[in-house]
Order: C-alpha cells, then structure tokens, then sequence
C-alpha cells in the first residue's frame, strides 16, 4: 500500500471526528493564563505576593522554615524573591542558656519589595 492511499492522517486527525461548527467542550480547550511565556509556573505571581504581604506584616521577619512548612511557599519561590531584590536573609546571633550562641536567619521584605506590592 503506498503511503498516499489513505490520505494523511495529520490533517484531520484520523482519531477525531469532524464536527462542523461545534466547539471542543471547555474543560479540553488550553486556557491562557497570565504566566504564559513568562518561565512562571501558574499561580507564582499570587503566591509571590502572598509571600510579600505576610513579610510585609511581620517587622522582624520570618524564618524559612516557618514559610515553607508552616505557610506552604516553596523554597524556590523564596530564594526567586531573593535573588529578585524583593526579600532579604538576614543572619542574627542569639544567646541561649549555657552560653550557648545560636545564628537565626529570618527573612525580611526589602524597599523593593514593599514599592512592588504598592503598584
């Protein structure tokens, strides 16, 4: 059988029917989102300025830890807002009973950070 027989099967898809006139249903069409072309996983933008807010709300910062597990950020997220400018690690020695020293890295909202969530 020669390859042209049948006609190409990429024209029309040989698996879909041809329906005039109709659409796909809606859950089957791609919906564009925002972060479409940008490198940004759906819903980044909203939980970057989630992130944002709650720092902006805690003057002392708040550690790693307490975002990630406690609040659901991503790490990556949170090292992209570092590296962005909008957020800062701060290192801090504390001094527990016994004489013992302790670094705390809490992370703080930067001036960048605060003028992005104002515009």
């Amino acid at each position: 059988m020669a390859f042209g027989a049948w006609g190409s099967c990429f024209a029309r898809g040989a698996h879909m029917p041809r329906i005039r006139g109709k659409k796909p249903p809606a859950s089957s069409m791609p919906r564009f989102s925002p972060e479409q072309g940008t490198g940004r996983k759906p819903g980044q933008y909203r939980e970057q300025r989630r992130a944002l807010k709650m720092l902006a709300d805690s003057p002392h910062g708040v550690s790693e830890e307490i975002l990630v597990v406690g609040r659901g950020f991503s790490a990556e997220m949170l090292a992209g807002l570092v590296l962005a400018g909008l957020v800062t690690v701060v290192t801090e020695t504390k001094s527990a009973p016994r004489g013992v020293t302790i670094k705390v890295e809490r992370i703080r909202i930067s001036d960048a950070g605060r003028r992005a969530l104002e515009g």
